[in-house]
């Protein structure tokens, strides 16, 4: 098939694939999918996808670089160019209103670029912001839109957190037996799940901030912590235990769960071990999303997942997490719960 016929072909099937994308709803999620890339890097500032589209075609995209600039929505600008004019832009959160150092502000990028639209998904929870961005943008000419989306506001989960409730958004993660044993009697643990289901934790290792054990994890097990997946090496999250000795060496140490909100730039929390670690963090209600790794296997009279977290009613168990994601990797399942709101007495 001579080139320009391949080339054509592949315009055809891009163009068919793209008739899927027509919704505000479609676009937002794409554009989340997009600020996944952009995690952990662009800490301090949040993880942001764009899209900016015209006649149903993609002419530029971005998410937020390394650093925390540029923005990106500059990035996306800067890739379509003159083919932003009239376009839409989508973003999954509203464009920045300040002017930094480090740059103009989104609002008054997306403005001179002469873009028709803009539908974004989460307003900007940082007072410098909030609203005042969408504002802006409006008050040019600009139809501007915010648009609810679920995939958007879980890829700002930790930014939001932050900004909200002044701490990091944590995940728990428990690799465990069928029978809920997360080690054999004498603390041997390695190891439970498979490659596949390794490889999986080392991913999400590589998309948090930081990462905290126990301190008798810590000691006994002298775990690495680190992402060992090829080219991510440089992904390791810091390190961080709990711990009232504070014996750890040169490892940052809390000496209470409640101590995360002193963490500076950490938006998200990867939580990885003992079970008292995991009760104490459960136990104070900080725990925003559980990795359930679950291997086919049965130990029996093993260590169990969690010690007391404080439940004196069984009803009070009920309702609180809401299965999120459900896979097969290997030969172990995996299961995400988000947690839900704790119902008003």
């Amino acid at each position: 098939m001579p080139a320009k016929w391949k080339f054509a072909a592949a315009q055809d099937c891009w163009k068919s694939r793209l008739q899927h994308l027509r919704s505000d709803a479609d676009w937002l999620a794409a554009a989340a999918r997009l600020a996944q890339r952009a995690r952990p890097l662009s800490r301090p500032n949040p993880g942001v996808g764009a899209i900016i589209v015209k006649d149903n075609i993609v002419v530029g995209r971005g998410w937020t670089m390394a650093g925390g600039r540029p923005h990106a929505e500059a990035v996306a600008l800067e890739q379509a160019g003159s083919n932003a004019a009239g376009a839409t832009l989508y973003c999954t959160l509203e464009p920045c209103a300040h002017v930094s150092v480090r740059g103009p502000s989104c609002a008054d990028l997306i403005v001179a670029a002469q873009v028709k639209t803009l539908v974004y998904a989460v307003e900007d929870p940082d007072p410098r912001t909030c609203g005042t961005g969408a504002v802006r943008i409006a008050a040019a000419g600009i139809e501007t839109r915010r648009v609810a989306s679920a995939p958007a506001d879980a890829s700002l989960a930790g930014y939001q957190m932050v900004k909200r409730n002044n701490r990091p958004h944590v995940t728990l993660k428990l690799a465990l037996s069928l029978d809920g044993c997360i080690a054999l009697a004498d603390g041997q643990s390695r190891w439970i799940t498979g490659d596949v289901a390794r490889a999986h934790v080392h991913a999400q290792r590589a998309q948090a901030d930081a990462i905290l054990v126990g301190g008798n994890t810590w000691r006994s097990d002298k775990p690495h912590l680190g992402v060992r997946l090829a080219g991510l090496e440089s992904r390791s999250p810091n390190r961080i235990v709990l711990t009232r000795s504070g014996n750890c060496g040169d490892v940052a140490t809390v000496s209470a769960p409640q101590q995360i909100a002193q963490l500076a730039g950490v938006q998200y929390l990867y939580l990885e071990g003992g079970a008292q670690t995991a009760a104490a963090f459960l136990k104070a209600d900080l725990v925003d999303l559980i990795h359930l790794y679950r291997a086919p296997i049965l130990i029996g009279g093993g260590k169990p997942a969690l010690t007391d977290i404080g439940l004196t009613d069984l009803r009070q168990a009920h309702g609180r997490w809401k299965l999120a994601d459900r896979r097969e990797l290997g030969s172990d399942l995996f299961e995400a719960y988000e947690r839900t709101p704790c119902s008003p007495e």
